[in-house]
């Protein structure tokens, strides 16, 4: 049986062009969507937003090509920029009821939310990332030996056709390897739930490389062109990172800062998968997000 999050419901929601999102919704309150990271599903919040639950709205959806939302074929590389899975979140929150509300997102989520605060600061009152660099920041310090760890963006930043077909012919192992790599603690992501994860990346290959691919291309665009301009993160805007900034040699806090001038930006102790691995922390900075 796939894992749930008790006490939420499940809904289906057109959000653009025939589109649906899967979304798991539970609470009352004012609204907070939360959006998941790699390799991974809305379950990921599963800890969170059962805790958030008692006093909020909370919308947990699969991206677009992800989970068992709908997966449209890519066809000129914006299907999946993170512009476009932008407006599917603006969407979705209006199609349940809601112009605006609180965002956080984990690792691909995150940068989705990021795209979203910056393209709909009308809709965003605050917002959260976890565990990732503003895209264009992620590119520019990536360099030398210390870009290995990012060999993924690399890979799936090729032209259609051989990431898929690599991934495609072992992508519990390629999946998996980052379920394994990323956590510190193993029991924070059990078996059921794992495999849930492993099930759904099995069967997005190309949706996935879509998007980590409009992140190479369109989605850098789309950066330069607001950084070029000026734009900025109006909302206050929390940060969780692991301590790896200063490992590979950058000050992530100051690279946060240029794009959101009211930050607060937090080292955890704990692996990539942080709202699983360190719930109450994750559930807490987000409660103080939602106090500024």
């Amino acid at each position: 049986m796939t894992p749930i999050i008790p006490g939420f419901d499940h809904h289906h929601v057109t959000v653009a062009d025939g589109v649906r999102l899967h979304v798991a919704v539970g609470g009352s309150g004012s609204p907070v969507v939360l959006l998941h990271g790699f390799p991974q599903t809305h379950l990921m919040w599963r800890h969170v937003a059962a805790d958030l639950a008692e006093r909020h709205t909370v919308i947990c959806p699969d991206l677009r090509g992800y989970g068992a939302s709908d997966k449209p074929t890519d066809v000129d590389g914006s299907t999946y920029a993170k512009r476009t899975m932008a407006a599917d979140v603006v969407a979705l929150a209006r199609a349940l009821g809601h112009d605006r509300f609180a965002l956080a997102g984990h690792d691909r989520g995150a940068l989705v939310a990021v795209r979203t605060a910056l393209d709909h600061p009308e809709a965003v009152t605050h917002l959260m990332s976890l565990d990732v660099l503003p895209t264009l920041d992620m590119w520019d310090v990536m360099h030398g030996t210390t870009a290995a760890v990012g060999f993924h963006l690399y890979l799936m930043a090729q032209p259609p056709g051989l990431p898929e077909q690599l991934i495609g012919a072992a992508p519990d192992a390629f999946f998996g390897h980052f379920l394994d790599l990323w956590t510190r603690d193993a029991a924070a992501i059990p078996a059921d739930v794992r495999a849930a994860y492993l099930k759904a990346s099995r069967e997005a290959v190309p949706s996935i490389v879509a998007d980590y691919r409009a992140s190479a291309h369109i989605d850098v665009e789309h950066d330069r062109a607001d950084r070029d301009a000026g734009n900025r993160l109006t909302m206050p805007v929390t940060v969780l990172q692991q301590d790896w900034g200063s490992a590979l040699g950058f000050d992530a806090a100051a690279l946060w800062r240029a794009w959101a001038p009211d930050l607060d930006h937090r080292t955890v102790s704990c692996g990539h998968f942080m709202a699983e691995e360190d719930p109450a922390t994750v559930s807490g900075a987000l409660r103080d997000l939602l106090t500024r």
